[in-house]
């Protein structure tokens, strides 16, 4: 009987639990969940005859080992600077390891340890990155196939709220961890534009953003996400002219997130004195010249903002109020701005009972074939159940979990360090997500 170990037990995982619970009683898999909290764990496993609870401390090598010995494939839900901790020692023990995030340099050196050992580590199969880079190829190998050449390929992915759950002037909550989306797009963005290469500076990115259209949905906001020229040899795209991977937002957001930029708001490199007597009002004086009493038209006039509507979401943040920042000031603690900021979001931008988000992914791709060129747009849009049955949740944890399954019964045979780019992991984990799921993709196709 093999055994699924999955590290992590927080709200995104609720999906990819359930899963694997519901796989090993079909397929005869245990599934043990181990977290910091193992009573939370305990919940999730809901009583579950194939799965345990355990705490786990990723930091304590003698539970890590133990742990890792005792399974035969890791799901990784941890924060991902400890993936390569993980996966070392799965090569070490020859397990498998799965994780969705991105492969940095530390895993990407496992790789001839991993081939070496059998295993498999299998990253970047969640949502972005996961189902973008597996309908994206699906769709490139399907173009090459007839022969067509490649010009152009822009891809763009959001985490946001569903329309019926859009109450509030952001059109935005976190579904998904509030620090990432505080710290999003800092560094330079790089892409590639009719064979020029592009760099976009962090204190520029927001006010370069594109409009997309998502049928059914209206339009939204695209920039461009990190670092774009890497995926050119990834995808086959080594000859194609303009090639861009970015992150959708709904209408207004970019220009009203580009004042924390442009204010230091997002900075998490230093901490701020005295923030624990900070009252909003003073918190936002603190990065504004003088000392006005009108903070909302002093800000208006520092960044010369004549929109009323970005001045209002500021206002409904409540930026401009007497409201202490921390009902409970602790004066031993420090605080960076982004750290002063992500607390107010979470005040304001949390998911209410009930709340349902989507996730929302859209490539355009132009291409020759016959002499012809065309352009295909292919979206796809995902509702949540609930605050947490989420679309995230469901989007990042359904492509993870199904191709833990598929590693398992060895459907999946690759060792080393694997990216789900290859036909043999894309078309059966996309062809399960559309089939069971309705998380698929509607194309539709013009000439140019």
């Amino acid at each position: 009987m093999k055994n699924i170990l999955i590290l992590g037990a927080g709200k995104s995982a609720t999906v990819l639990i359930d899963y694997l619970l519901e796989q090993a009683a079909i397929l005869d898999f245990t599934v043990t969940l181990g977290d910091l909290d193992a009573e939370l764990a305990a919940q999730k496993i809901n009583g579950n005859n194939r799965g345990k609870a355990v705490y786990f401390n990723s930091q304590d090598t003698t539970i890590r080992e133990k742990c890792i010995a005792e399974a035969d494939i890791v799901v990784s839900l941890l924060p991902a600077f400890l993936h390569p901790v993980v996966a070392k020692d799965c090569v070490r023990l020859k397990k498998h390891f799965v994780s969705a995030s991105y492969v940095g340099d530390e895993m990407r050196a496992l790789h001839e340890a991993a081939v070496e050992a059998g295993i498999i580590l299998l990253n970047e199969i969640g949502l972005d990155p996961g189902i973008d880079h597996m309908s994206a190829m699906q769709l490139i190998d399907e173009v090459k196939a007839k022969g067509g050449v490649i010009a152009c390929f822009e891809s763009y992915t959001g985490g946001l709220i569903a329309p019926e759950s859009d109450n509030n002037p952001w059109n935005y909550k976190f579904t998904w961890n509030p620090r990432n989306v505080v710290l999003a797009g800092q560094g330079t963005a790089k892409f590639l534009q009719d064979n020029t290469y592009k760099y976009i500076p962090y204190h520029q990115l927001y006010t370069r953003y594109d409009i997309l259209a998502i049928p059914n949905y209206g339009e939204f906001e695209g920039y461009p996400n990190r670092d774009s020229l890497a995926y050119r040899k990834i995808y086959g795209l080594e000859n194609t002219a303009t090639i861009v991977r970015g992150t959708l937002r709904k209408r207004g957001f970019c220009d009203a997130w580009n004042v924390f930029v442009q204010l230091g708001m997002t900075d998490d490199t230093y901490t701020m004195e005295n923030a624990h007597v900070f009252t909003w009002k003073m918190f936002t004086q603190a990065f504004l010249p003088g000392n006005a009493i009108d903070v909302r038209q002093a800000l208006a006039n520092y960044l010369g903002i004549s929109d009323t509507v970005i001045l209002d979401k500021l206002n409904w943040l409540g930026l401009f109020d007497e409201t202490p920042v921390f009902e409970y000031p602790d004066p031993t603690k420090l605080y960076s701005p982004a750290q002063i900021l992500q607390h107010l979001l979470e005040q304001k931008w949390t998911l209410a009972p009930g709340d349902k988000d989507m996730c929302v992914m859209m490539h355009v791709m132009d291409y020759t074939l016959d002499n012809v060129t065309r352009r295909i747009y292919s979206s796809m849009v995902a509702t949540g159940k609930d605050e947490v049955y989420t679309a995230m949740a469901k989007t990042v944890g359904l492509p993870a979990a199904i191709a833990t399954k598929m590693i398992l019964t060895g459907a999946i045979k690759k060792t080393g360090v694997v990216i789900p780019v290859t036909p043999d992991i894309y078309n059966p984990v996309l062809k399960e997500l559309a089939d069971n799921y309705a998380i698929q993709f509607v194309e539709s196709t013009i000439t140019l």
